[in-house]
């Protein structure tokens, strides 16, 4: 229990928590949002609601659709639905729209660079998949789409639906499509080489 608590769930959270802080600055960098974030973010506008508990709602729908594709969440499923839209609209209260153009995109390519850190941090707990991800896990296994053609299903979407709700798509848009796998990646590896570095243990990167 201490091993999971400490080593698994406690960098979970923090993860979540960063994650929240990246979705914050890229609103209030105003120059476009990632795919999902542009649906919670139009769906928000809808329903009365801020961009984090909007994310947080479609984390509940999204969960549904689970059921028929015979997905089971995790933990680290629940606490993704619980704790990455709270922690957005938390640091929403502290962060607003510089005017500056340059600290504006000081605010998307540091977001990325954040969300690449909580992706470090939660994936390797193996605690459960995100609900979004859990979408494009389940269409692999059941209609046996690949991978990238599920994650595209998935992702583009949420994109055009989110468009036509009012969320905001922009240069930004692209920038998270094209940087943030990457930088995920290479945070990853230097997570693994700082592990290895401290414990002397061999990790595997996911």
């Amino acid at each position: 229990m201490t091993d999971l608590i400490f080593k698994r769930l406690t960098p979970l959270l923090i993860g979540f928590v960063i994650w929240g802080l990246a979705v914050a600055l890229q609103v209030r960098a105003d120059l476009g949002l990632s795919p999902w974030d542009v649906f919670h973010q139009g769906l928000g506008h809808h329903l009365g609601i801020g961009i984090g508990w909007a994310g947080a709602v479609t984390s509940i729908g999204v969960l549904l659709l689970w059921i028929p594709l015979k997905m089971k969440p995790g933990i680290g499923t629940i606490l993704n639905a619980l704790v990455i839209g709270p922690s957005a609209e938390f640091f929403l209260k502290f962060v607003e729209t510089p005017d500056n153009i340059v600290i504006r995109w000081a605010f998307m390519l540091g977001g990325i660079v954040l969300m690449a850190l909580g992706s470090a941090l939660y994936l390797p707990a193996r605690l459960g998949t995100g609900p979004r991800d859990g979408v494009m896990v389940g269409l692999n296994k059941k209609f046996e789409f690949s991978i990238r053609l599920s994650r595209t299903i998935v992702e583009v979407a949420a994109l055009i639906i989110g468009f036509f709700l009012g969320g905001t798509v922009g240069l930004g848009t692209l920038v998270i499509a094209v940087g943030l796998g990457p930088t995920v990646q290479a945070m990853l590896q230097a997570r693994r080489w700082l592990v290895e570095r401290v414990t002397g243990v061999p990790q595997s990167v996911l």
